[in-house]
């Protein structure tokens, strides 16, 4: 057969590719099925074959054109190293981070350590003077006594007019330390980062829970609040990722411990990437609004409104508008008599 008749045999397949790769570069039709990867593969490596039997028997420049622009289409589609797109990273922030938030046992599991040693030690602080220095040590409730001695305006006039945009970039510095902590931690099978959310919520609870009983409490509240509940739940989802790591090198459900790893880290990331939004968020409401001279009913608003964007975020983020219908009604439902 020759090869001119050959390659006339085979335009079906090569239609077969491009009506592949046209759903493939769609974002509005459904993803490839298995079969239809194996497919693609195939009338690739078929494609390719075809373009050298076009280019070697120096057949009309039109079709080897064609084959050329096809097969780099192909190449293109299963080799594709694709750049940063705003869009991939709001759906991954705003849509498959929440609904991964929702179901994964380890953020449930990170929250409880967290806040549960939190509140506990919190309560333990406030009635107890000398349980503070035993968890912190005194030098360090000195420090905090002296740090809090003054209003916030006060201590700003002293210290002259501060760059705010520094002080943000340092508290993203300071906080995104916290957050790689308790993820990273999570390589020890899982106990670093419960160390370090153990840890977290025993120290910041003391702190808590002792400025709540001193003559500071309006000075620490009024620095405090605005920022805490963005920073004290990044805190929780960077140490939920860490907990998702450490069950990789645990559970690895018959992969080696590198390839399960690989797959707990992938399922990780939504995680680790909307622990790092709130803890970026949480460092620029610390620079500009924690630290202002603001009134403390601005900032207590500030905390109010972040609780309900995480609420929102958390319940209705990832799901179809007609799950979001249903839970809004329920809701409706709930509230009234």
């Amino acid at each position: 057969m020759r090869v001119v008749d050959r390659l006339a045999q085979r335009e079906s397949s090569w239609r077969e590719l491009e009506v592949l790769l046209s759903k493939m570069g769609d974002a509005r039709q459904p993803r490839l099925n298995t079969d239809e990867i194996l497919r693609l593969g195939e009338l690739y490596r078929a494609a390719c074959t075809d373009l050298m039997l076009a280019e070697s028997h120096d057949l009309p420049r039109d079709t080897v054109a064609y084959l050329h622009a096809l097969v780099g289409r192909a190449h293109n589609a299963v080799y594709r190293a694709q750049g940063f797109r705003f869009r991939d990273c709001a759906r991954a922030i705003f849509d498959t981070a929440p609904r991964e938030i929702r179901r994964d046992r380890a953020v449930r599991l990170s929250a409880l350590v967290f806040y549960g040693s939190f509140i506990l030690c919190g309560l333990i602080a406030a009635a107890r003077e000398d349980f503070t220095e035993k968890v912190i040590g005194a030098s360090y409730v000195a420090q905090m006594d002296e740090m809090y001695s003054r209003p916030i305006n006060e201590a700003r006039k002293d210290a002259g007019e501060r760059n705010d945009t520094a002080m943000a970039g340092f508290y993203i510095q300071h906080n995104t330390s916290i957050g790689l902590q308790c993820f990273a931690w999570g390589l020890l099978f899982g106990l670093g980062s419960l160390y370090q959310l153990l840890s977290n919520g025993m120290i910041l609870g003391t702190v808590f829970g002792h400025m709540a009983r001193t003559t500071y409490a309006e000075n620490f509240y009024t620095f405090v609040t605005a920022h805490s509940v963005f920073e004290l739940t990044a805190i929780v989802l960077s140490g939920a990722a860490g907990l998702r790591l450490g069950y990789g090198l645990i559970e690895t459900k018959g992969q080696t411990r590198l390839a399960s790893l690989h797959r707990e880290a992938k399922r990780a990331l939504p995680t680790v990437g909307a622990s790092a939004v709130l803890f970026v968020m949480a460092a620029f409401v610390e620079g500009y609004i924690s630290a202002s001279r603001l009134p403390y009913w601005s900032k207590a608003s500030v905390a109010i409104a972040s609780a309900v964007i995480l609420a929102l975020y958390l319940s209705l983020g990832g799901r179809a508008p007609r799950e979001r219908s249903r839970l809004v009604v329920r809701a409706d439902a709930g509230s009234n008599p």
